[in-house]
């Protein structure tokens, strides 16, 4: 099992904490949210970690030393969304993770014993504009970009090898046909996902986006 982490993009909401550093390094308690993801990888046993990066990439150098990861760059960080970065290492997507590096998880919800492909999702009410998930028990039956209540996706998952091949196969056309420049690379599982079996895990996940985000998110952290 490995995992890859996503972390290339520009954060540009999240500025000026992103003035000097990825989005991914902004700390959340003190601790950089990939970090945060890394020391939780590693305590359930995942040591391939492979980090695709982009704006700034030079803050995340450290990160092979400390902790081994693997360091990939994607020098298109600023024109296509992340379909692109996980097209770089589609060679390593297979019984894996796929982690997106600005999520940040307050305890450790990662699982090695999964038998399906797993959606970690957060339960949000009143969102609006998400990737929703209509389920079926566990199961997620459609994955629909929507306003409503219920769970999303969170950007953690897992991926077994059979599915993942056929994710890799995808995003391999997709960017072949050269139209993928707004797309994620979830939408490789959304024109999937009849033929894929994807279970949800409910979790607690964080999307940060703004500074009032992670705010608000210390807040009720050290509320509890």
């Amino acid at each position: 099992m490995n995992a890859i982490i996503l972390a290339a993009g520009l954060g540009s909401r999240l500025r000026p904490l992103t003035n000097d550093r990825p989005k991914c390094l902004v700390p959340v308690l003190g601790t950089p949210m990939v970090e945060q993801q890394i020391h939780f990888l590693l305590e359930v046993g995942i040591t391939d970690i492979t980090l695709v990066t982009g704006y700034r990439a030079d803050k995340l150098d450290y990160l092979r030393e400390r902790y081994g990861v693997q360091l990939v760059h994607n020098d298109q960080y600023d024109v296509y969304n992340n379909i692109y970065s996980l097209y770089l290492v589609r060679e390593l997507l297979g019984d894996t993770y796929v982690l997106e590096g600005d999520v940040y998880m307050p305890s450790n919800c990662l699982d090695i014993n999964l038998r399906h492909s797993t959606y970690f999702a957060a339960y949000r009410e009143n969102y609006q504009r998400e990737w929703g998930l209509l389920l079926d028990g566990n199961q997620v039956r459609e994955i629909r970009p929507q306003d409503g209540t219920g769970y999303i996706l969170s950007g953690i998952s897992y991926w077994t090898k059979a599915d993942a091949q056929q994710i890799r196969r995808c995003i391999e056309s997709l960017i072949q046909e050269g139209d993928f420049k707004d797309l994620f690379w979830d939408d490789a599982v959304l024109q999937l996902q009849e033929q894929l079996h994807i279970e949800c895990r409910p979790a607690e996940i964080f999307e940060i986006d703004t500074e009032a985000e992670l705010r608000a998110l210390e807040a009720l952290l050290q509320s509890k």
